[in-house]
């Protein structure tokens, strides 16, 4: 389909009457604008992504549990909702901030519009407020829980209850997500990576089999496996090792997710365990941390947080400089780590670690995301280096 072919979705609900909307900061700061999902309201901590792309991925992702999500760049949702771009079963990012909402949605893809998609899946958003100032906010005096009121705003003092809502809540340092977002049961993996004109493409002929950890996995990670050539059977966060190496896997991998690794005992205990056995293992974002802490290092809550498409990190051992997608509120402290652990990335916005291997154990793993979706995909060979390591076990 030709791009002027493009379908133009323009749709009643997106001229619906003006619903009055705030967001509030834990530091008392107040944004009003338009709602643009549902009614109601929400908390979490309010963190900034500067990806231009990808706000269906975001919204979607796993580790975003608890999150009220700015976004940097201005126009979002102009390529509207389609079936395919979602990394999880459900939208899991408590919030939505963002600048402006396009009336009218082009794509050969697209299925609804994010108004309607957020409203669907009762998801509290607001648009129409100045994201340059937040974020500004938001990088000078770090990450902090917010309030969105959609539709309440003229009931009293809403901006003092939402104020209080946001100071009362929890924060994210000390919460264990993993086992929120994690699924009840094992499951089977097969479906490999999307082609034009195919879609998502069946596996064929897997040769290794791989155990994954669910903290908070993207599809889009269990499909970079499978197209490897990876059977993959995706286990609950806390499952023991022994029933881990009970599968007899050929390599485990340990997933992203959300919250505070240190908190997560049930898996550092096990991922130890699977590290000693001599298992190949490989982990993303929170399960990077996680490994760190299997081996003896220490995390740290970071001030913003990164999270974005557009990061640049250093192959120490290459002297690449690679652009990634991240989306991390932790990280480890390389001042923490061992002996028998050694640095292999590190971030060039802020020097902080992004990549760890044992020297003494086929063990490594990477602080941002090698399966980005939509991108970029430049650290993507991780997953290459993963299954090297398999089959040379």
């Amino acid at each position: 389909m030709n791009a002027q072919d493009a379908p133009l979705v323009s749709r009643p609900s997106l001229f619906p009457p003006v619903v009055p909307a705030l967001l509030a900061l834990a530091d008392g700061t107040v944004f009003r604008g338009r709602s643009i999902g549902a009614e109601g309201e929400t908390v979490g901590e309010v963190v900034f992504n500067t990806a231009m792309t990808g706000y269906q991925e975001i919204l979607t992702d796993p580790s975003y549990q608890g999150q009220i999500v700015t976004l940097t760049y201005p126009h979002i949702g102009n390529v509207g909702i389609n079936l395919e771009d979602v990394e999880s079963k459900r939208i899991h990012a408590a919030g939505l901030v963002i600048r402006d909402l396009p009336r009218v949605t082009s794509n050969y893809r697209t299925t609804d519009d994010l108004a309607s998609y957020l409203r669907r899946a009762n998801v509290v958003g607001i648009a129409d407020i100045d994201t340059r100032k937040l974020t500004r906010l938001l990088r000078d005096r770090g990450a902090q829980n917010g309030c969105i009121f959609a539709g309440r705003v003229s009931e009293g003092d809403a901006a003092t209850q939402a104020i209080a809502r946001a100071r009362a809540a929890p924060s994210m340092a000390g919460l264990d997500l993993a086992k929120v977002v994690s699924c009840e049961e094992p499951y089977q993996w097969t479906s490999s990576t999307w082609a034009l004109g195919q879609g998502f493409r069946e596996q064929s002929s897997p040769r290794y089999h791989v155990v994954a950890y669910d903290y908070g996995v993207k599809h889009n990670i269990l499909r970079m496996l499978a197209e490897r050539g990876c059977r993959v059977t995706v286990v609950p966060a806390g499952t023991r090792a022994a029933d881990v190496l009970a599968l007899k896997p050929d390599g485990v991998f340990l997933s992203n997710g959300p919250g505070d690794p240190e908190p997560c005992d049930y898996a550092i205990d096990a991922i130890r365990e699977i590290v000693d056995s001599g298992t190949p293992t490989f982990g993303i974002c929170l399960g990077h941390q996680l490994l760190g802490l299997a081996s003896g290092a220490r995390t740290r809550k970071m001030k913003t947080g990164h999270h974005g498409a557009n990061h640049p990190v250093l192959d120490k051992d290459t002297g690449q400089v690679l652009i990634t997608s991240q989306n991390h509120g932790f990280a480890i402290d390389p001042d923490t780590l061992p002996s028998n652990v050694r640095v292999t990335h590190v971030s060039l916005f802020d020097g902080t670690n992004q990549g760890i291997a044992r020297t003494d154990k086929p063990a490594f793993s990477f602080q941002g995301h090698p399966e980005a979706s939509p991108g970029p995909h430049d650290i993507g060979p991780l997953f290459d280096r993963f299954v090297a390591l398999i089959e040379r076990r």
